[in-house]
């Protein structure tokens, strides 16, 4: 695969993840211009917005790509809304990235937000099962926690995996987030505390779960020489992947892996020149503690089955052999799903240009996101290098 251009991050900006009192349109607008100001440029500079968003409606605004670009003072230039479930971030950015490689634009706004906590847990709930294959899972009443504890159980198992381990994924994310200020649940837990929370959908309790969030989150794409011509801080797109899964989960033949992760992280290695031992940190899909186990099997990090077994000896935590998710993931930083994928290329534009503070990532030079729409239907894994 050919491009005519080098893509760079040269910005970033995100408002705080959780309960938001802020419209849709203001949180886009504030995320944006923290993006903008960060790269140190002009809302003029910039050519087209991808805004990633799912459940605009819950807010009574959809088509909010030219209601932002009006905002910023350019409603000539185009934009493009993008919906692929809890996935839309990270395939907004992907389609970014390929029209500034292709040249066909220098300078791109690629933005993700969602507001839904207004309309309480019954209707965000339902809004969310309209992203899975409905007619075989949610119209059957098969809830994301119920499909990501099948996922579990069959882990449990297939692996002679324990609670308490799915558990230790909960502390260390949590332990994260404590670290970020634009996170939804800044609060240290136990193993004690998971294990005694609510039981949500067996083997899953309410501290394996990720919250509900809002938020948005937003960075400023653009070509080498744009970057470099504008002097600021910037990271570089070194590899981009996606791939597919059934949508439902009963079509795929394993439940203990995901083959849309598998896909997209041996094309974005490929085009990065890299394998999975390179990676010094990883932004990972942890809507559930099952899934951040899985994710870093299919990502290669480790051997199928000894994902657990990295999390039980701390193979994971901040500054370990590679740091798993140092945001704290959707997990306690938050899950605003059409934010959710760019928030991720935020945190790793944050560590690679010093800017993540007390949960840095020491001597980071490569760090990968991933993020996946419902079950892993749908998977886009990005690589980045420092510069």
């Amino acid at each position: 695969m050919t491009f005519v251009e080098k893509v760079c991050v040269l910005g970033a900006g995100s408002t705080k993840y959780g309960k938001l009192a802020d419209s849709i349109a203001d949180i886009t607008t504030q995320a944006s211009v923290s993006a903008i100001e960060s790269a140190g440029i002009s809302p003029k500079d910039i050519k087209a917005s991808y805004i990633s968003n799912v459940f605009g409606v819950a807010d009574k605004q959809v088509h909010i790509g030219p209601v932002l670009m009006s905002r910023l003072g350019i409603p000539d230039k185009p934009s493009l809304t993008i919906e692929s479930a809890c996935g839309s971030g990270s395939v907004s950015f992907r389609e970014a990235y390929a029209n500034v490689a292709a040249g066909f634009y220098d300078c791109l706004l690629v933005t993700g937000v969602e507001k839904v906590t207004h309309t309480g847990t019954e209707w965000t709930t339902t809004y969310f099962a309209y992203c899975s294959d409905f007619f075989y899972e949610g119209q059957a009443g098969a809830s994301f926690p119920g499909l990501f504890a099948s996922m579990a159980r069959a882990y449990m198992t297939e692996f002679n995996t324990t609670e308490e381990d799915f558990a230790r994924v909960a502390v260390k994310n949590h332990d994260n987030g404590v670290l970020n200020p634009k996170a939804h649940m800044q609060k240290k837990i136990t193993i004690e505390d998971v294990m005694n929370s609510a039981v949500v959908a067996s083997p899953l309790k309410l501290y394996d779960c990720c919250p509900f969030s809002d938020g948005a989150s937003s960075v400023i794409l653009c070509s080498e020489k744009f970057a470099k011509e504008h002097g600021g801080d910037y990271i570089e797109v070194i590899g981009s992947g996606r791939g597919g899964s059934p949508a439902a989960l009963q079509g795929r033949e394993h439940m203990t892996t995901i083959p849309s992760t598998k896909l997209a992280a041996a094309d974005a290695y490929k085009m990065a020149g890299i394998t999975a031992k390179d990676v010094d940190f990883a932004e990972v899909h942890d809507c559930f503690t099952i899934a951040e186990v899985v994710d870093t099997e299919d990502l290669g990090f480790f051997e199928k089955g000894q994902g657990v077994q990295a999390v039980r000896e701390g193979r994971t935590s901040l500054n370990s052999d590679i740091s798993i998710n140092p945001s704290g993931g959707l997990k306690s930083k938050g899950h605003p799903i059409g934010a959710t994928g760019v928030g991720q290329v935020v945190e790793v534009y944050d560590q690679l240009t010093g800017r993540a503070g007390a949960r840095t990532v020491k001597d980071a030079k490569i760090g990968l996101t991933h993020n996946f729409g419902a079950t892993g239907a749908s998977c886009a894994v990005h690589v980045f290098q420092s510069v």
